[in-house]
């Protein structure tokens, strides 16, 4: 895909088979734009967008799947959850959406994301760490054909990181659905991605296995992988 932004050009080109690939690289690297553009809230110039054998945009061909088509589950930085509905229905928003191809139960994600004591509380009663749980569960239950991830750990404080980290490395585990991290945080990338996507200033910068990045980036400071 290419798009030109007023402070940056992006123009990228990847295809990838595995199940978790992060998008690594400094703040304004374009990492959101990508997902923005896999999600349909960014109309590139130019590209082409497929998941599996679903193009969800082609500019030559004047395909654009509308976003509520696209099957695709948005985490983002904050959560974004609807303040005026409790955990519950948060939940079953998300699960409404597509009955039709439902492969993850709403009793399966409170299991594995530990949200049972949660269900009665509105959003303005839970922690950072509780409200991003909340959204990685309401975007599962849209039964995505893709996860997009959003610095989901941004801004937490670090018990509530740790812990919202472990749940994504158990939903990794237990339910194959392609995931798409955005970050810049090389501990993260460790702990979750299969394969890395190194961006810079707009452009593929390079492409790493998870283990030959955590030798690149984590090696000399052991200390900080989780």
């Amino acid at each position: 895909m290419r798009h030109a932004f007023a402070d940056l050009d992006l123009d990228v080109a990847f295809r990838a088979d595995a199940r978790t690939l992060a998008l690594f690289g400094d703040s304004g690297a374009g990492k959101t734009s990508i997902l923005n553009a896999i999600a349909g809230l960014l109309k590139p110039e130019r590209g082409r967008i497929a998941l599996d054998d679903r193009v969800l945009f082609d500019s030559e061909k004047r395909i654009d799947v509308p976003v509520n088509e696209r099957r695709v589950g948005y985490v983002f930085q904050d959560g974004r959850l609807f303040p005026h509905l409790d955990v519950r229905a948060n939940l079953l928003y998300g699960a409404r959406a597509r009955r039709e191809h439902a492969r993850t139960d709403f009793d399966a994600v409170v299991t594995l994301l530990e949200l049972a004591p949660l269900l009665r509380r509105t959003p303005s009663n839970l922690s950072g760490g509780e409200r991003q749980r909340v959204a990685i569960g309401r975007a599962l239950l849209a039964q995505p054909g893709a996860l997009l991830l959003d610095e989901p750990l941004t801004g937490l404080h670090f018990e509530a990181r740790r812990q919202v980290l472990e749940h994504l490395r158990r939903l990794k585990r237990e339910l194959r659905v392609f995931t798409l991290l955005v970050t810049h945080h090389a501990d993260e990338v460790a702990a979750l991605a299969d394969e890395v996507v190194l961006l810079a200033a707009g452009q593929v910068a390079g492409r790493l296995a998870r283990d030959d990045f955590v030798a690149r980036y984590l090696a000399a400071a052991p200390e900080t992988a989780v």
